[in-house]
């Protein structure tokens, strides 16, 4: 068989290269953009956390802020589903009753299921109908700690599931 040394028919694997390459990158750049994302963000599909008033993390779960609370730092993530937390400090002597607002039955004492230490705690969900009126969030989770004889800290998170 003879070997053809004209050069004839190189055009013809160069334009069947350059259509075999053309479906290889539509399929290479997204996926080294997908990779690149996962090593170099926390965050790489989106929902990072953001800074809000506590005002607004407290509504999401149907709450309000109490009177004199003070410290206030809450945050919201969401992505998938939608989570707002945060911590703040309010007079001891309001706390039962602030948290009699959010439900009908009152604070449990620490026990399990809370944060280690807390002191009280209410965990609310819509699956048992106890949600306050007016959340968006489908749990609710307060902890609360007694830092000393005048003074508590709550913290707290509502979200979806």
């Amino acid at each position: 068989m003879a070997v053809r040394r004209d050069g004839r028919g190189r055009t013809r694997w160069g334009l069947v290269a350059a259509l075999l390459a053309v479906p290889a990158l539509l399929v290479l750049v997204p996926f080294a953009w997908f990779v690149w994302a996962f090593a170099t963000s926390d965050f790489p599909l989106g929902g990072g956390k953001e800074d809000v008033s506590c005002e607004e993390a407290l509504h999401f779960g149907g709450a309000q802020l109490p009177a004199g609370a003070y410290d206030t730092d809450c945050e919201t993530q969401s992505w998938m589903d939608t989570y707002y937390g945060g911590t703040f400090r309010m007079p001891r002597a309001g706390v039962r009753d602030w948290l009699a607002t959010l439900s009908p039955q009152g604070p449990q004492p620490g026990a399990t299921g809370c944060d280690h230490g807390a002191d009280l705690y209410l965990n609310l969900d819509a699956a048992d109908s106890v949600l306050p009126p007016g959340a968006a969030a489908a749990a609710v989770t307060v902890n609360v700690t007694y830092e000393n004889a005048t003074t508590a800290r709550v913290r707290w998170s509502a979200f979806t599931l």
